[in-house]
């Protein structure tokens, strides 16, 4: 693994959590454009779709890279 990504595995792994929360949020926030109420707010709520699911799944390559590294340093 390269330096810079054991570096940020290593002493960045919050960010993740992080990246995972706002992209949960996102879609919650998304969902409700998509009521009624919010009809010209629905092309919002699709960004905010593909917004979440793109920071989900940052965050999930990240988690993936920490448990990966975590674990590989555990076997030594």
């Amino acid at each position: 693994m390269s330096t810079i990504i054991r570096l940020i595995v290593r002493d960045y792994g919050w960010i993740h959590r992080g990246m995972w929360l706002a992209g949960n949020l996102a879609f919650v926030v998304g969902s409700v454009l998509f009521l009624p109420r919010f009809e010209p707010w629905k092309v919002t709520g699709v960004w905010l779709f593909i917004i979440g699911a793109a920071l989900m799944f940052v965050g999930a390559l990240g988690q993936f890279l920490v448990n990966r590294f975590e674990h590989k340093h555990d076997r030594r």
